[in-house]
């Protein structure tokens, strides 16, 4: 073969070779067109195209009287089409963009006029159809953007894409913000009402076709949503927001008055369980007191002396024991175990209920180590009886396990007994031990606590929460009353006495315990101060439990966590109507005296008097004052003119304020009490934003 022939050949092969690759391609874009097609076609507009959710405006929170405690708003992130069929024509948007940058710029005031004229032609020439204007924009913003050049040629001539966004908000800002709580679902963090009914309050996301475009944006592919949304119900909490609101500026005070660090306060309904009020406190690095953690429901701690009512209630249910059987304290020191047990004063031999009332440690702990030392079994089944082992199984998440020892845990020695009859050596949170007082309160009846009443959607209940007894009878009527009259022993002739207030009766006990800490144990000499109890006692409607940990400028309860349960129960028992008992009694006929009240708001005095069941006539509206009659309390009223100097001679601040302000006019202050003089007469025409002073006395 010469060297042409096998060249000739080298072509030839090299030809078919290259004809076989290209039949192979051909018939690879054959398949790939016609048998795989709708595959690959599928696939590419999967990535392309996707459904994202559409969010449902999540339901609100109320609290018992109806207020709003958290509620959703809409937010907006603003886009805008610059090809939208109104701009379509360069003329229109040239001579109109000028116009929108101004607006844009003065109204956000983040951004010059000249910036955001250039940035939307930029826009323009890269033909961007999802350009973002600005994030995070209220509702009423949009309103008013709405209206700005080019946008107000309409939906969708005018280009502005607004999508919708809903943000949480608070109201009463950090009124109850722990229990209202939030959710993290990226974290699996679930805090409060928020955590517990997020399947309720969340609703169901609506979906939207979305397409990729450049720079890896996802654009609706109309404005339309093609699944709505369903919004969320509304839940309906026990909390009543003026009790909520006392809680935490009583609690408050009283922790910076102490230097502590920490206290919560619980308020709970006797009959229901319903949670009034729950109020938790923690100093941060500033000093400052913020609700941080939930130690109402979360803070497993030795509860130290108010669990001495458990103890006594099973002394006492048991029979080893009688209010009056005698005790012998001695010096107020008592050895066990190789551990000295002491009181803070020696009361010698002293009945079991001035044991109660004075928190004898001595007592407590003779009467349970000699009844039950030889079978501490019997002692912690009663405690089990009574529930204190178990969770209470809040509607909330969060909530800290108890710990009752029983002779069978590893942790027991010949200790462990005496210990726990005055509250060591077992956990028990604020809410479950106030659940105990709660039952005798109740007469014997222990209900769990209640945080949440209804679950409404669109106004229509869907879910209502009872009353949950957890037993109906935590010991005999007669231990039950006894131990009612040693909690009232406490308020009368014990270590609560100086708590007391003559309007009204309180039961309750007071409680200190060392706090221990780790490996330091009890060194470091930390303290946790407690009151727990009711009130009124004699027909109890509210029960309440204080804790405050590690205050420095004392640490008895009396003193510490006391003020506390003084304060916000004699605030409460003010503004609870129902336990004003006079008020029936009341009535005022023929020419008596009315009782004294302010010139001031009609309604506000109205709400009072017909509180009070005392019977009105009156003639218009506004500020007023009252005149007796035989028919009745008659108001004369005057009315607020703006303009016209309104006479305040008389009023309190607050509705004096009201009524020069209204009438259009600044007002200063000296002094306080009610209007003794004001310096423009009554009844001139006084131009308005005239200032005018007031003298109060």
């Amino acid at each position: 073969m010469n060297i042409r022939t096998d060249i000739l050949l080298r072509v030839y092969l090299s030809f078919g070779l290259i004809v076989l690759v290209a039949i192979a391609v051909l018939v690879k874009l054959f398949h790939l067109q016609y048998v795989e097609g709708d595959a690959w076609r599928a696939m590419a507009d999967s990535l392309s195209t996707r459904y994202v959710d559409v969010e449902a405006v999540r339901g609100n929170i109320f609290s018992n009287d109806g207020s709003l405690l958290a509620t959703s708003v809409p937010e907006y992130d603003l886009r805008m089409d610059l090809l939208a069929p109104g701009i379509e024509v360069d003329d229109v948007f040239y001579s109109k963009v000028d116009s929108l940058a101004s607006k844009l710029s003065a109204f956000f005031k983040d951004k010059s006029s000249a910036q955001y004229s250039r940035l939307l032609k930029e826009a323009r020439k890269d033909k961007n159809r999802y350009y973002l204007v600005k994030r995070d924009v209220g509702h009423q913003e949009l309103k008013k953007i709405k209206q700005f050049p080019i946008f107000n040629l309409g939906k969708y001539k005018g280009g502005l894409i607004a999508e919708r966004k809903n943000k949480r908000i608070l109201p009463f800002t950090n009124l109850a913000a722990r229990t209202i709580g939030y959710k993290i679902p990226e974290e699996d963090v679930h805090v409060g009402l928020e955590g517990a009914y997020g399947e309720y309050i969340d609703g169901k996301s609506g979906k939207r076709l979305v397409r990729r475009i450049a720079g890896g944006v996802w654009m609706p592919v109309n404005r339309e949503i093609e699944v709505a949304p369903v919004d969320g119900s509304d839940i309906i909490s026990t909390i009543d927001v003026n009790m909520q609101d006392m809680a935490q500026r009583a609690l408050e005070k009283q922790l910076i008055a102490s230097n502590a660090d920490n206290g919560c306060v619980i308020l709970m309904e006797v009959a229901t369980g319903e949670i009034r009020a729950v109020a938790n406190f923690t100093r941060d690095a500033e000093g400052v007191y913020r609700e941080k953690f939930n130690y109402a429901i979360a803070q497993s701690a030795e509860p130290g002396s108010t669990f001495k009512l458990a103890s006594y209630l099973v002394a006492l249910e048991d029979g080893k024991v009688d209010t009056n059987t005698m005790v012998e304290t001695g010096n107020g020191t008592y050895r066990v175990h190789r551990h000295t047990i002491k009181d803070t004063h020696a009361y010698g031999t002293i009945t079991v209920k001035k044991a109660f009332e004075v928190s004898s440690n001595v007592a407590v702990t003779k009467i349970i180590n000699a009844y039950y030392k030889n079978n501490p079994a019997a002692f912690t089944k009663r405690l089990h009886a009574l529930h204190l082992n178990e969770p209470l199984g809040l509607q909330i998440p969060g909530e800290g396990n108890p710990l009752i020892k029983t002779p069978d845990s590893k942790s027991w020695s010949g200790l462990s007994l005496p210990q726990m009859a005055y509250g060591y050596e077992l956990k028990m949170t604020p809410l479950q031990m106030l659940t105990l007082y709660n039952a005798v309160a109740n007469d014997g009846t222990m209900v769990a606590p209640l945080f949440v009443k209804e679950i409404r959607h669109l106004g229509n209940t869907i879910e209502h929460f009872d009353t949950r007894v957890i037993e109906e009878r935590i010991a005999s009527e007669s231990t039950i009353g006894k131990l009612q009259a040693m909690l009232e022993g406490v308020m009368i002739e014990g270590t609560g006495k100086r708590m007391s207030n003559p309007l009204y009766t309180m039961a309750g006990k007071t409680g200190t315990a060392q706090m221990a800490d780790g490996a330091n144990g009890y060194r470091d000499r930390k303290y946790q101060s407690s009151f727990a109890g009711y009130f009124p006692a004699d027909n109890p409607k509210y029960s309440m439990i204080v804790v405050v940990r590690n205050p420095r400028n004392g640490y008895y309860g009396a003193s510490i966590a006391g003020p506390v349960f003084r304060e916000l129960a004699d605030m409460v028992y003010a503004n609870d109507l129902d336990l004003q008992d006079d008020f029936e009694r009341m009535r005022f006929v023929g020419n008596t005296e009315p009782p004294p009240s302010l010139k001031g708001s009609k309604a506000a005095t109205l709400r009072v008097f017909d509180a009070l069941d005392i019977k009105t006539t009156y003639a218009s509206a506004e500020p007023m004052q009252h005149i007796d009659t035989v028919k009745g309390i008659a108001f004369s009223d005057e009315a607020i003119r703006e303009g016209t100097v309104p006479d305040v001679k008389g009023m309190g601040l607050v509705d004096a304020l009201y009524a020069l302000e209204n009438s259009g006019y600044r007002t200063t202050v000296s002094g306080k009490g009610k209007v003794i003089t004001q310096s423009l007469a009554a009844g001139q025409k006084v131009k308005m934003g005239t200032s005018i002073r007031i003298e109060l006395k």
